[in-house]
């Protein structure tokens, strides 16, 4: 089963910020904000993607939210102002999940 899910980060060390967006690439997620990642992934891979976070931030300066959405909840989404980073996303992938 999948589910759409947001991973949104504030990481301070660049290294481990740098390897936290590749591993939301790898898993299939897209930029949509320089620290916003946006995307379908099964069950097991949001759990690993979790984990995977939880053991190479620092916890006492960084933050990591991974929010799980069923489509339905996501369709209720209201985007207000800007938005999305015009640079980083555009329509073809908004389509994707609006």
């Amino acid at each position: 089963m999948t589910v759409l899910a947001w991973l949104i980060y504030d990481i301070r060390n660049d290294k481990i910020r740098n390897f936290v967006a590749k591993e939301c690439k790898k898993a299939g997620l897209i930029r949509v904000q320089k620290s916003v990642f946006l995307g379908k992934l099964d069950n097991n891979r949001f759990d690993e993607l979790g984990e995977l976070c939880q053991g190479v931030i620092d916890s006492v300066t960084d933050s990591v939210y991974l929010f799980p959405f069923c489509q339905e909840n996501f369709q209720k989404i209201r985007v207000l102002g800007q938005g999305f980073d015009r640079k980083m996303v555009n329509e073809k992938i908004l389509s994707q999940f609006f």
